[in-house]
């Protein structure tokens, strides 16, 4: 038998080999100065300009290629068996997320101390992002929540980073394209500095590679077999943290690579460490390169992200992965949270009634800078009014998305952004601008439209069997997020479009909205309140369970489509009027929750209510922040409801 593995891995081996051969030169003769293969093979000897830009350029991109390929992958490989988690990654786990919020971090604050040694601020970043896994994941490490903490905690990194490089534009220049994974090297150094610290850690994973076969075991076969479980746990993060820190300080966080490379191993029947390592650092590198090859295709002549290109093919594969997981799962109680001893809704209406409006006159009187109660003037009149009835008016109604959406799939964790609708709803819109650049910006909702309807079939199709349970609809909606920013990178790679322009726009932003954004946003929100409030009685009926809502004669099905048709509507006109903005329609649900109880026509006018002061309230604190510059509603609302986020899933059992 042993033999025989030994044969099939060979062949594996072997093959993996020369697939990477293949995928090298073709690498190798990418790039803007042309060459062929065949002069590749002939000139590549003798000194000109072949032999210089192959010296310089793309041997050092295609070597720190193999290397963070096989980094990543052995990294995920001893994660997984860590953690007995099919779907942990550094990038699932947030660890690639953490080493670069640290890395940009260093470079503004520090950048002749800290930030001239990435790593060691990789490594404490990375560090970081895997204490806070383990805290919020819980000892059971179940492996659904651990990776939808890791995310959540990915995303909350992200959101940091996008502030700072909004924040700091000069100084973080250029690390847009890096913080989205990019192999572009323009020298040995990144080599010289990654290599022997790969190598180093990779003979490590090697030497615990036998530990590890025990562990899988599990943690008490292997305490009663003698092994330290403590000691190999310490060591194992402490390998695959160094991993992903080298390779997040050489090329930035690359993810999926990690999580994909160590599955494709497992399938092709390689077993034992000793070979699950070996195989996993080959494949990674396979992937890698064959992502960069693609990269190139796609867009020659110019510079796609190689971890948008990973994250395209990996986010459908972590689709696969959590619909596999999940079936091993039993459902789980849906519990929604909220009081049991509600207060009174016109008590609720004129309390909230109350802080609006002193928020309101707050936001129109200030602008950072000086007070004025002069409404009037063209400059308050024309541009702050009415960003600021469109900021609360979108406000209300991504949160009269969050109570459809969180209703109808019973899933406190349901929401337009972390369901990924939101998402696909901005990659939608872009591919609009990529394929007809000339067309006029009226048209863009068009797009989001397709992107959100997509991400709502996707949803319905791989759920559909589960009853949508909880974990799984929100590590799939996570899944179509991460497709779906990715597709946007790529997109505006594609378009050319300016860097911080983009970042704008995909962070969310109420700037610039004038009385016609007004009107339209009016319009919207007047054609789909009436269909949002007619659901929600059949909303209230759910409540009971299915089979209880069928014996009260309500089509479950028709009234889940129903109101999730509706639901991802809304949340697109409000992407379509201000960009991508996330997490109001999460937290304003659950707030109202616990002042009105459960009922979801109280509960829609609370969160509606709550909904429009959280963004009208984000984007004041963005507009005089760092005034006379902007930090996007989005941005700012992703900083508070993260950290509310990671509260709920420590709150959830």
């Amino acid at each position: 038998m042993f033999r025989k593995n030994g044969s099939k891995s060979f062949v594996y081996l072997t093959g993996g080999f020369f697939l990477l051969v293949l995928l090298s030169l073709i690498h190798l003769t990418q790039g803007q100065a042309d060459y062929t293969v065949r002069e590749l093979f002939t000139e590549a000897w003798v000194p000109g300009r072949i032999q210089d830009i192959l010296l310089s350029f793309r041997l050092p991109r295609l070597v720190i290629g193999i290397l963070a390929g096989g980094a990543l992958a052995v990294s995920g490989a001893i994660l997984q068996t860590l953690t007995n988690n099919p779907l942990a990654s550094p990038g699932t786990l947030g660890i690639n997320a953490g080493a670069f919020f640290f890395v940009v971090l260093s470079t503004i604050f520090f950048p002749s101390f800290l930030g001239g040694i990435p790593f060691v601020t990789a490594l404490c970043g990375a560090t970081l992002s895997s204490v806070m896994v383990i805290m919020l994941a819980g000892k059971q490490m179940e492996p659904v929540r651990v990776a939808l903490t890791g995310m959540i905690i990915a995303l909350l990194f992200a959101s940091l980073t996008g502030s700072l490089q909004l924040l700091f534009e000069n100084k973080t220049n250029g690390l847009f394209l890096w913080g989205s994974g990019t192999l572009i090297q323009l020298n040995w150094e990144g080599v010289q500095f990654a290599a022997p610290m790969i190598l180093i850690a990779f003979i490590a994973a090697l030497a615990l590679s036998k530990s590890l076969d025990i562990y899988s075991l599990g943690e008490d076969i292997a305490t009663s077999l003698g092994q330290n479980v403590r000691i190999i746990k310490l060591a194992t993060w402490a390998v695959a943290i160094l991993l992903a820190a080298v390779t997040v300080s050489v090329v930035g966080p690359i993810g999926f690579i990690g999580l994909m490379a160590p599955h494709i191993v497992r399938m092709l029947g390689v077993k034992g460490h000793l070979w699950i390592i070996f195989h996993s650092f080959l494949w990674g590198s396979v992937m890698l390169i064959g992502a960069d090859v693609m990269g190139r295709f796609i867009q020659p002549g110019q510079e796609v992200p190689v971890g948008a290109m990973t994250a395209l093919i990996g986010g459908p594969w972590l689709l696969y992965l959590a619909w596999k997981t999940a079936k091993t799962h039993h459902r789980g109680d849906r519990q929604m949270g909220g009081t049991l001893k509600p207060i009174k809704l016109p008590l609720v209406v004129i309390t909230l009634s109350s802080i609006i409006t002193i928020v309101f006159v707050l936001a129109l009187s200030f602008n950072g800078v000086e007070w004025s109660l002069n409404w009037m003037k063209p400059a308050i009149w024309d541009f702050r009014v009415p960003r600021v009835i469109t900021a609360f008016i979108v406000g209300v109604m991504l949160a009269i998305t969050g109570v459809l959406l969180q209703g109808v799939l019973r899933n406190p964790l349901a929401d337009a952004s972390v369901l990924g609708v939101t998402s696909m709803g901005g990659a939608g819109a872009m591919l609009l601008l990529v394929m007809f650049p000339a067309i006029p910006v009226e048209y863009m909702p068009l797009g989001a439209i397709i992107g959100a309807s997509l991400a709502l079939a996707i949803i319905l199709f791989t759920s559909w069997k589960s009853n949508f349970q909880p974990m799984l609809v929100a590590l799939i909606g996570i899944a179509i997020s991460a497709f779906g920013s990715a597709a946007t990178q790529v997109f505006v790679v594609k378009a050319k479009l300016a860097v911080a322009a983009a970042l704008v726009w995909l962070s969310g932003s109420t700037y610039a909205k004038g009385w016609d954004d007004v009107q339209l946003a009016l319009i919207l929100l007047g054609l789909f309140i009436g269909p949002a409030i007619y659901v929600t009685r059949s909303l209230d009926t759910l409540t009971f369970g299915d089979d209880v809502a069928s014996g009260l004669g309500l089509s479950v099905r028709n009234a889940r489509v129903g109101a999730m048709v509706i639901g991802v509507a809304i949340s697109t006109a409000g992407v379509a009027l201000v960009g991508t903005i996330g997490f109001v329609g999460l937290v304003a649900p659950h707030i109202a929750r616990r002042l009105v109880g459960f009922r979801h026509l109280p509960l829609l006018v609370a969160s509606g209510l709550i909904g429009g002061l959280l963004l009208v309230t984000a984007d004041f604190i963005g507009r005089i922040v760092i005034v006379p510059k902007d930090i996007p509603s989005g941005l700012v609302v992703a900083l508070i409801g993260t950290p509310y986020l990671l509260y709920l899933l420590k709150k959830m059992k």
